[in-house]
């Protein structure tokens, strides 16, 4: 017999709800290119239309591990984000902002 996921979520202790929803967060928070697009709900094709390129082409950057900056702020630009890069230091956190002018 199923069981609604409502049902199971409000059964648990207010403990065990914010661990999810911290884990959930965490994994949110850090996930490739074609994973955000999927869960953004936006399909490579949907995205290329947008880009004003190809499918295979949005599958292609998807797969790569190195690009150029203004090719992933048009793709993020083109699910509806923002790039801001970030640097973490052990005394603090700096936004480099020359790249926003690109």
């Amino acid at each position: 017999m199923t069981k609604k996921f409502a049902n199971l979520r409000d059964a648990m202790s207010l403990e065990a709800r914010e661990r999810i929803a911290s884990q959930v967060e965490e994994t949110l928070a850090k996930m490739p290119l074609h994973e955000l697009r999927r869960a953004k709900g936006i399909s490579q094709k949907a995205l290329a239309e947008v880009l004003h390129i190809q499918q295979p082409a949005v599958a292609k950057i998807e797969r790569r591990a190195d690009m150029y900056i203004s090719t992933l702020r048009s793709h993020i630009e083109a699910m509806g984000g923002e790039l801001e890069i970030t640097v973490r230091f052990p005394d603090g956190v700096v936004k480099i902002t020359n790249f926003s002018q690109l």
